[in-house]
């Protein structure tokens, strides 16, 4: 049987050599929102890992959208002449495909740095955090500002000014994020969104600014290349979101004419029902994409590429994503092509025998 992972997939005019994607990962190491060396060596890295499409960090659409002083940001020239500096040496080096991911923070920006102190509030050099409600994210965090009307208006034109700078970089792919406790994840879930206008209350009110932006993105994307979002399958808590809520998410953005969508979960607090364990959004992703029509990408602990191969075969979902495997396997894509099919054309001549068991 053929493994279907490892086929090509078109989406639109852009085509990704096989169904394998490097998930965005935070390095929380730009300057003034600025790519620094590091990124080029581990994007570089990354690159050249085998995958179809690599997707560059959760990049903030404005400066109160960082999580840390350090995240890289899309708000400015300077911004964007970097961040096509990069671009460009990725695509002088590599022939993946190349996305990004922008996003805004909301109430879990103004935060320490992970390896300096996990998931803490600044004490210094803080900053006010917007939210969908005044609701802190953890007890010990402070309260956000509830946006009004006024600041919805600034944030959309906030990923509609990163998204201009995005086509101008001759992206492949542009993701929204929607996921992880971020501000878009917030305005969706009922466990942080309390307002009583028109954003909030009713699954349609809590998803109207999520649709708002999303409406922006497409209408300034290019058609010929690809546009995602990364979405709540599940807040894992009671009272918060459902498989129910994402589908219809999911069919709002595929009748807006989204291309995809990838399939997290949880991220809004810590204290939740969820307990880790191997392909946790697997469930997920499999009925989302049973009820849309639309692509579907997952990731979530999917180390075994067995199953992987698997659920792709089985159309359950198109496409697989990888963030630490990439860091602790590198090569496990070039290892597995290697011995299925030792003519391809992806394992670099100089690491086949590297390779044979």
């Amino acid at each position: 049987m053929k493994e279907q992972i490892f086929t090509k997939l078109k989406i639109n005019s852009i085509t990704l050599k096989n169904r394998f994607v490097v998930s965005p990962m935070c390095q929380y190491s730009s300057r003034n929102g600025n790519p620094i060396k590091w990124h080029y060596n581990h994007l570089l890295n990354l690159a050249n890992s085998g995958a179809g499409l690599l997707m560059i960090e959760a990049t903030a659409v404005s400066k109160k959208g960082k999580i840390t002083h350090s995240d890289m940001s899309l708000t400015n020239l300077e911004n964007f002449k970097n961040l096509k500096k990069l671009t460009n040496f990725l695509k002088k080096n590599s022939d993946i495909k190349i996305g990004l991911q922008i996003s805004h923070s909301g109430r879990k920006g103004s935060a320490e740095l992970p390896w300096v102190k996990p998931n803490t509030s600044l004490k210094n050099r803080s900053w006010k955090t917007h939210s969908a409600s005044s609701i802190k994210k953890e007890f010990n965090w402070p309260y956000p500002k509830e946006m009004t009307l006024v600041d919805i208006e600034n944030i959309k034109s906030s990923f509609l000014k990163a998204s201009k700078y995005s086509k101008k970089l001759k992206l492949d792919c542009l993701e929204l994020h929607m996921a992880h406790g971020y501000l878009l994840h917030q305005f969706f879930s009922p466990i942080s969104n309390k307002r009583i206008d028109a954003y909030g209350g009713s699954r349609q009110n809590r998803s109207r600014f999520l649709i708002e932006i999303a409406k922006i993105v497409r209408a300034n994307w290019p058609k010929s290349r690809i546009l995602g979002a990364r979405i709540t399958g599940k807040d894992w808590i009671k009272g918060g979101l459902t498989i129910k809520d994402s589908i219809y998410l999911t069919k709002k953005l595929q009748k807006i004419g989204f291309d995809y969508v990838c399939v997290s979960s949880g991220g809004l607090v810590s204290k939740t029902d969820f307990k880790p364990k191997p392909n946790f959004n697997y469930d997920l992703a499999k009925a989302i994409k049973k009820n849309c029509k639309i692509n579907v990408r997952v990731g979530g602990m999917i180390e075994d590429i067995n199953f992987a191969k698997k659920i792709v075969n089985k159309n359950e979902v198109d496409l697989i994503s990888n963030a630490r495997k990439y860091i602790y396997e590198p090569n496990f894509i070039l290892k597995e092509l290697s011995n299925l099919d030792p003519k391809n054309k992806i394992v670099p001549n100089q690491y086949r025998r590297c390779y044979k068991i």
